[in-house]
């Protein structure tokens, strides 16, 4: 913290007045300054701590809490592990524009993919009435069945995907590959490693999102 204005004085609102709030909303400021030596220098990045590290219940709702759980050093060395850095996933429906890339540029996520031939590349619709995000083909015309989530991975997205794979093993008569794309941190939580390593294998990949923006001549 580099400084604060909390008192009546201090007030300058973000929210401004309006007829219903005549005095504004988040008038008060504690100023603090961004570690740009233990934390990502992209602003649209943020830390995702790991089951562990992560902060009480207690501690997270009060507007100001001290933090005696955790230590300065172990949030430092959760906070400068760059595989627990995330992207904000506030901007836009990241999951649609993925599926729609994926199944555009299937090469980009393995050398040799392809898009299946003979089934509805997206949005697969099996007889349980449950939908697969992306269908492809590998170089060695196994199917793949991928399914992308915007944020960390869960078990339940490692069973999920697995519950496609049972369908379209039926469907296509061989044993389909599993591949999770999520945009969480690069380091899983050991209940998804776990999940992952059990028969039938689930595949884990983790995308980043970059936007480049050049003005027009």
């Amino acid at each position: 913290m580099t400084g604060k204005a909390i008192t009546e004085a201090d007030w300058d609102p973000l929210v401004p007045r309006s007829r219903t709030n005549p005095y504004g909303e988040i008038g008060r400021r504690i100023f603090v300054r961004w570690d740009m030596i233990h934390a990502p220098d992209n602003r649209d990045e943020v830390i995702l701590l790991p089951v562990g590290t992560r902060f009480t219940t207690g501690e997270l709702r009060p507007t100001i809490c001290e933090i005696p759980s955790r230590n300065l050093r172990q949030l430092q060395r959760a906070i400068n592990d760059p595989s627990n850095w995330v992207g904000l996933d506030t901007h836009f429906d990241y999951e649609s524009a993925l599926q729609g890339y994926i199944a555009a540029y299937p090469h980009d996520l393995e050398d040799g993919f392809l898009p299946h031939p003979d089934i509805k590349i997206r949005e697969k619709v099996f007889k349980d009435g449950s939908r697969s995000d992306v269908l492809l083909i590998d170089r060695d015309q196994r199917p793949v069945v991928v399914e992308c989530k915007q944020g960390p991975p869960s078990a339940a997205n490692v069973t999920q995907i697995r519950h496609y794979m049972r369908h379209l093993a039926k469907e296509t008569n061989r044993n389909p590959r599993g591949i999770l794309v999520h945009g969480g941190a690069l380091k899983l939580a050991a209940a998804v490693r776990k999940a992952a390593a059990n028969k039938p294998k689930v595949e884990i990949v983790r995308y980043m999102l970059k936007v480049d923006f050049n003005r027009s001549k």
